[in-house]
Order: C-alpha cells, then sequence, then structure tokens
C-alpha cells in the first residue's frame, strides 16, 4: 500500500476516534484544515516532523501513524 494512503487513512481514522474535526487536528497540530484534508485523502506526502507534531496532536506515538492495521 501506498504510505501517504495509509497515514492519511489512519490520521482519518484516529481523528475521528478522537471526535475531533480536520479544523481542530489542525489547530492542535500548528496546520491548516486543507493540509489535514489533502492528508487524510493520500495527496500529499508528510514530513517525518509532520507526522510528529500529528502523533501528538492524537494522542498516540508517531510509530501508530505508519502501522497497517
Amino acid at each position: 500500500m501506498d504510505i501517504a494512503i495509509l497515514v492519511g487513512r489512519n490520521v482519518r481514522a484516529l481523528r475521528r476516534d478522537a471526535g475531533m474535526t480536520q479544523e481542530e487536528l489542525g489547530f492542535q497540530a500548528g496546520f491548516e484544515r486543507s493540509y489535514i484534508s489533502d492528508l487524510e485523502r493520500g495527496t500529499r506526502n508528510p514530513t517525518i516532523r509532520a507526522l510528529e507534531k500529528l502523533a501528538s496532536a492524537l494522542g498516540v506515538p508517531a510509530k501508530r501513524l505508519l502501522e497497517d492495521v
């Protein structure tokens, strides 16, 4: 599976599980809502720093965003 799609699926699932909107996650992680949307659709390639910020905002270890569950 493409890594960008995998990360996007994981971010979307974790965000929804946390009851957050894309805007809320973006605010918590320091990104625009449009970046979160692009990421969830697999059209953005996140940097390692972005993965760390997203994981922190979601309250999970960064490696969780890369797991194929």
